[in-house]
C-alpha cells in the first residue's frame, strides 16, 4: 500500500469535484475548491475520521468494499478506479462477468434527479448506487442484491401491497432467468440462482416454471411507513452494454402520490444533515 500516493490521489480527486457534481448543495461560501472531506465520507458511507486519516497517510488498509465505495463517491472512471486499487495494494475487480462500476456520466444523471427516487442496478439486481430520494423511499441498499432481499427479507416485501407480492416475485425471477440465459458463464447471476433455489422453495418453484421476461417500464405501488401508499411510474433506462439499469420512479402531477412524493423529498432532505445518515 502506497500511503503517500493514495493520499495525494484521494485529495486531488476530491478537489476537482463540486458539490453539484455529486448531488449536494454547496451551502456557505467555500474557502477551497472541491468537496470537503466530510462530504466524501458521507457519500462513501465511512466515518470522517477514517477518511481524514487516509488523506493524512495514517489510515489502515481499506477493504475492497471501501475502495469501491470511494470510487463511486469520487466519480472515478474505470481506469481511475483501477489506479485506486493498485495504490491500496489490491488487484482491481476482474470478475469476467457484468461490471459493478458505474460510469461517472450515469452517476451525474442520478445526482441530477434530486426530486425523484432513482438508483442504478446491475441487470441481475445488484444495487450499485442510489440517490437521496431512493434511500428515503426504500432504505439504503447499495451493495446488496434486491432479488435476494425480496425473497429473504420480510421487511422489504412489506413495502409491497400483499396483492402485488406474487407479481413482483414472478417478475424478479423471469428477469433473472433472461440474464442467466444471455450470460451463462457470468458467475454472479448463476451463484445467486443456485443459492436461492437451495434455500427458498418459493423461488425454486417460480424458477421451475421457466418464465422469461426482461424488466421494462411499469407502474409499482409502495407502502411507505410515513407518507402512505405511492403509485409510481417506473422507467428503466439501459446502459450501452445493457448490463446496468437506471431505475427512475415518478408520479403524475396533480395526484395524491405526487404530493406524497414531494413530502418524501422533504423528509429525505431532513435526514441528510451532517449528523444524519449517509449514502454510498
Amino acid at each position: 500500500m502506497n500511503r503517500g500516493e493514495l493520499a495525494d490521489f484521494l485529495r486531488r480527486s476530491r478537489t476537482r469535484l463540486a458539490p453539484s457534481d455529486v448531488g449536494l448543495t454547496a451551502g456557505a461560501r467555500r474557502r477551497t475548491p472541491g468537496l470537503r472531506r466530510e462530504e466524501v465520507a458521507q457519500l462513501a458511507g465511512m466515518s470522517v475520521d477514517y477518511y481524514t486519516r487516509l488523506e493524512q497517510r495514517r489510515g489502515s488498509h481499506p477493504s475492497r468494499q471501501m475502495l469501491n465505495a470511494l470510487a463511486r463517491a469520487l466519480r472515478l472512471t474505470v481506469d481511475e478506479r483501477d489506479h485506486l486499487f493498485h495504490l491500496a495494494g489490491e488487484e482491481p475487480p476482474r470478475t469476467g462477468g457484468s461490471s459493478t462500476h458505474v460510469r461517472p456520466g450515469l452517476l451525474l444523471i442520478l445526482d441530477r434527479l434530486h426530486d425523484l427516487p432513482a438508483q442504478v442496478l446491475s441487470d441481475w439486481g445488484e444495487v450499485l448506487a442510489q440517490n437521496t430520494m431512493a434511500v428515503a423511499l426504500s432504505g439504503e441498499h447499495t451493495g446488496e442484491n434486491l432479488v435476494r432481499r425480496y425473497f429473504t427479507d420480510p421487511a422489504l416485501r412489506a413495502m409491497v401491497p400483499p396483492e402485488d407480492y406474487e407479481t413482483h416475485a414472478r417478475a424478479h425471477v423471469a428477469h433473472l432467468r433472461a440474464v442467466v440465459g444471455a450470460r451463462p458463464d457470468d458467475p454472479g447471476p448463476a451463484a445467486l440462482v443456485a443459492e436461492l433455489r437451495a434455500s427458498n422453495p418459493h423461488f425454486a418453484d417460480l424458477w421451475a416454471s421457466h418464465e422469461v421476461a426482461v424488466r421494462h417500464a411499469s407502474t409499482k405501488r409502495f407502502l411507505h411507513p410515513v407518507v402512505g401508499t405511492l403509485d409510481l411510474d417506473c422507467e428503466v433506462l439501459l446502459s450501452d452494454g445493457h448490463d446496468q439499469q437506471l431505475i427512475v420512479h415518478s408520479a403524475r402531477p396533480g395526484t395524491d402520490t405526487y404530493e406524497r412524493l414531494e413530502l418524501l423529498r422533504v423528509i429525505g432532505l431532513q435526514d441528510l444533515t451532517p449528523t444524519g445518515g449517509s449514502r454510498g
